[in-house]
């Protein structure tokens, strides 16, 4: 009889924090020190790293490859998937073949809406950011996938980030300004 992978997976995402609670994230800071943005539904850091066999299969199924390996540099996380939203932007497929394509549990498609996942927590910096100092934009609003509940304009014009966010930095490719004003930081698995 064959492991049923959704079975693996729940345990790796609840029943092991909840039975190593904090030590889980100690040593998911220790093995993994360096936080990247994974692509959609990825396992928490350590059970990806544990789990990716860095087969490339992902990065090869991404249609606008925005996927790509992390170099020697980064020791145990070597050769494993990272999105960077800052300079390759994932389109958030409907079918996310990067993680059907995943041949373990490392990555798995959510069993619910797709918009519920968090690549990555996006930011927005006021002081290089144009509507914040009276310069009319909304770029970022206009070319959001995910809309009005993720990324809108205020009364002012001034872009207002929404829970629906899922931070795959559109957005951040889309902005103007230079540097950029928005950023984007890990956040972790989807919830």
């Amino acid at each position: 009889m064959a492991d049923n992978p959704v079975d693996r997976r729940r345990f790796f995402e609840q029943g092991f924090k909840r039975v190593f609670g904090k030590a889980v994230e100690v040593i998911e800071h220790k093995v993994a020190p360096g936080r990247y943005v994974r692509p959609p539904g990825a396992l928490p850091e350590a059970a990806f790293l544990g789990a990716c066999t860095r087969c490339g299969e992902c990065m090869t199924a991404c249609p606008v490859h925005a996927l790509l390996p992390l170099g020697s540099e980064t020791g145990f996380a070597s050769g494993t998937p990272v999105l960077r939203p800052d300079v390759n932007a994932c389109v958030m497929c409907l079918d996310m073949p990067c993680a059907s394509h995943c041949p373990t549990d490392a990555l798995a498609v959510p069993d619910d809406n797709w918009r519920r996942v968090k690549l990555a927590r996006i930011t927005i910096d006021t002081g290089s950011c144009l509507p914040y100092h009276d310069t009319e934009c909304g770029v970022c609003a206009q070319v959001c996938p995910v809309g009005y509940d993720a990324l809108h304009l205020d009364e002012m014009g001034r872009p207002v980030l929404g829970d629906a966010c899922t931070g795959c930095g559109i957005c951040i490719i889309a902005c103007v300004t230079a540097p950029k004003s928005l950023s984007a930081s890990p956040v972790g698995s989807y919830s």
